[in-house]
């Protein structure tokens, strides 16, 4: 995955669309590197490259052995894998995350970011989520939580050093300080929160020490960064990450998303990465816009290489930006069985399913479509639009039909049936975006299930609201994923196409 948001003397935000949440980066010399959640679906921890903190191509995944990341069939959505801290010390990458559906908060490192990562080091003295790793100039690791708290530590072995105490909550009485991140910024330690919960009060603070365990003092400018009551596209805005750019001037990575629709706004593709530039005013940090359109950086625009729309599974293993939900084991999921061919073995029976056989790739753009021709010669299944087991819609095949599955909340149905003659058959979704309002309730998209003719046209066999598959429906901190599952026996996929219909592309995908 390449993002490609340059358009002439200005970028397009997110320079990350999609579900790509809590972004951690770090800069090693000419290069750019940055890790995001990925709650229930594995491989764990997409990590990103880029060399202008604005074209992002994904080269890994960190967690991507089940020896690293075990998600248990009982592990809820949008539980799992919360906010990595990725950072570079004494010539290693090291990443600290939380698991909060099994063994809690762990660390790995690395030498090269795109892998192998080392088997975890598990840090049973740390509490809570969301750890954060700094060093003084003395080499002592300090770790920082959300809540937030901090206590020393030694990365090789895990061990915590010292007590644990708090050092700074941010604004008093504020929801949920977190996302902590620790930096020597000239004379001073700066401690970046985020506060007030991932929703519409989300924002961003800073306090200053002398010290890395303070005492902080905190900006009179709090929250440095919000976008909490205003009609700002792009809401919800917090979880930062501070980097210099090649040039030496400051730049902060952060979430957001963007709602569509009327009253009260529904977001669906997730919690985005934006980029905005950061200023220094009398020893503190100033946020400028985050602004769906900005002024290029003022250095060269390096674009990495652009993921093609089909995936024909000619590979050996998938590619990073494939994930399956809790665990991927190779004999339900394999491109060797049938050369050319994605295979999948059905589990679980239904999406329904905790465990059923899943393989997607994360919606980025606001209007999209995507296709997949299977064959059913020995199962049933579909494609999919997920957000959890209790929200997605499918467009599925069995032998001789083709119907629609809606399931939102407690409530399943089949929405539409059509017969097919026998043979492959060529699912397809459309997503379209909402562009006028007829009323305060309308929704942020339409889902468009169906088959296609053999020439090609689309045969569409039911539109549904978009709305029930956001984050404001369905609750939760993921985003939607596009994918094929297995409902019986063994579902063969020759191609998949996946490409944005925005009049206004923000990803080549």
């Amino acid at each position: 995955m390449s993002s490609r948001p340059a358009t002439g003397a200005t970028i397009t935000n997110p320079v990350i669309p999609g579900f790509y949440p809590d972004p951690s980066v770090c800069r090693v010399g000419e290069d750019y590197y940055l890790a995001c959640s990925s709650f229930e679906y594995f491989p764990g921890v997409p990590l990103l490259h880029s060399r202008d903190l604005v074209h992002w191509t994904q080269i890994g995944n960190v967690l991507d052995r089940p020896g690293q990341l075990r998600l248990p069939l009982d592990a809820p959505s949008s539980g799992g894998v919360y906010a990595p801290t990725l950072r570079h010390h004494d010539g290693r990458f090291w990443l600290v995350v939380t698991n909060v559906s099994g063994g809690g908060n762990l660390l790995v490192t690395a030498t090269d970011p795109a892998g192998p990562w080392s088997d975890p080091v598990p840090l049973p003295g740390v509490p809570g989520i969301d750890p954060d790793l700094a060093w003084d100039e003395d080499g002592t690791c300090w770790c920082t939580i959300a809540g937030v708290g901090q206590v020393r530590l030694d990365p090789h072995t895990g061990r915590t050093l010292g007590p644990f105490r708090r050092i700074w909550s941010g604004t008093p009485g504020a929801k949920a300080p977190e996302a902590p991140h620790l930096y020597r910024i000239g004379d001073h330690w700066y401690l970046l929160i985020a506060e007030g919960g991932t929703e519409r009060g989300h924002g961003v603070s800073v306090a200053r020490g002398r010290t890395p365990d303070g005492p902080f003092e905190p900006c009179p400018a709090n929250p440095v960064l919000t976008h909490r009551g205003t009609d700002h596209p792009v809401q919800n805005t917090g979880h930062a990450d501070l980097v210099q750019g090649p040039d030496g001037s400051w730049w902060m990575v952060l979430l957001g998303v963007r709602p569509g629709g009327g009253t009260p706004g529904w977001h669906v593709l997730g919690r985005e990465t934006f980029l905005a530039p950061v200023t220094w005013v009398d020893g503190w940090p100033v946020v400028g816009e985050v602004a769906l359109e900005a002024p290029a950086p003022p250095w060269p625009l390096r674009p990495g290489p652009a993921l093609p729309v089909r995936d024909d599974f000619d590979r050996a293993g998938l590619a990073p930006h494939w994930v399956s939900l809790r665990h991927r084991p190779p004999e339900d999921c394999t491109t060797g069985q049938r050369p050319g061919w994605l295979t999948l073995r059905a589990r679980g029976a239904s999406l329904d399913a905790a465990d059923v056989t899943f393989v997607g790739r994360r919606q980025q753009h606001p209007s999209c479509r995507a296709r997949v021709l299977v064959d059913l010669a020995d199962g049933d299944g579909g494609l999919a639009v997920r957000l959890d087991e209790q929200h997605h819609y499918a467009v599925e095949a069995t032998s001789g039909e083709v119907r629609v599955r809606a399931r939102i909340g407690p409530l399943g149905t089949v929405v539409a049936t059509r017969p097919v003659p026998p043979g492959p058959v060529v699912l397809r979704v459309e997503v379209t975006a909402s562009r006028d309002l007829t009323d305060p309730r309308t929704g942020p998209d339409t889902v468009t299930l169906g088959v296609e003719e053999p020439d090609g046209t689309f045969a569409a066999l039911a539109s549904l609201d978009g709305r029930y598959l956001s984050t404001e429906v369905a609750g939760g901190f993921t985003g939607r994923v596009l994918g094929v599952y297995a409902a019986t026996g063994s579902l063969h996929v020759d191609w998949f196409d996946y490409e944005p219909l925005d009049a206004r592309p923000l990803l080549d995908a």
